[in-house]
């Protein structure tokens, strides 16, 4: 392996150890959620300024890689992909501070646990950690057979969203007192529901790398590069 491959392999690598850590942190973010665990949702703020640096030599080490080796077909598109990931996955671990505080702030102690149960959020959370977890083999692996099977998932999770809005609507019209405590929880469920999509991004963006194949913007608009 030349110096050039080896420089590949290590952003590849940084990006994995990154992938990592954001996965860690919706898992923990699913259980300081579920277990109102303020110890847990505090770990996950202070762990998200190590999402936050990771992007941040990404991003570095990338447009480096480029300037240095002037990269093309493949090489090109793997160097762009890794930097859009990089940045989906801080948007993601962004959401899961979010959660964190959420948790934290402890809003929803008068909501009942049925309704908390009937919104489905703990299905949301292991959707997500299904995508991340599938989309990272896809790009370890190279293989895009998994794309529609995770963006199913997205659509899933899409329609669990709409469902709560119904759910989280009707039960409100019966409780005013706790609008407040709804509309909060409401933003956390919009919160999971904007993990799926950035999930989806980043399937776009191995398929964009392995397959030469743009998926943004619909299954009717893909174009070969």
């Amino acid at each position: 392996m030349n110096h050039k491959e080896t420089e590949l392999q290590a952003l590849k690598e940084e990006v994995s150890q990154m992938w990592k850590l954001v996965i860690s942190q919706v898992e923990k973010s699913r259980q300081a959620f579920l277990n109102r665990d303020m110890e847990m949702a505090r770990e996950i703020i202070s762990r998200e300024k190590r999402v936050d640096v990771f992007e941040l030599k990404i991003d570095c080490d990338c447009e480096n890689y480029i300037a240095l080796y002037n990269p093309v077909a493949v090489d090109l598109r793997l160097v762009l992909s890794l930097i859009k990931i990089s940045s989906t996955l801080e948007r993601i671990g962004d959401f899961c501070e979010g959660i964190a505080r959420y948790v934290i702030d402890d809003y929803c102690q008068a909501i009942e646990l049925q309704i908390i149960e009937d919104l489905q959020i703990e299905k949301m959370f292991e959707g997500l950690s299904a995508m991340l977890s599938d989309s990272f083999v896809a790009l370890e692996s190279e293989n895009t057979r998994m794309s529609g099977k995770i963006l199913s998932k997205d659509e899933e999770i899409d329609q669990l969203y709409r469902n709560a809005i119904d759910l989280l609507s009707n039960y409100l019209q019966k409780a005013p007192n706790l609008i407040r405590c709804g509309l909060e929880l409401m933003l956390l469920i919009r919160k999971l529901e904007r993990i799926g999509d950035h999930c989806g991004n980043i399937v776009e963006e191995i398929v964009f790398y392995i397959d030469a194949k743009v998926l943004k913007h619909g299954k009717n608009n893909n174009v070969n590069i």
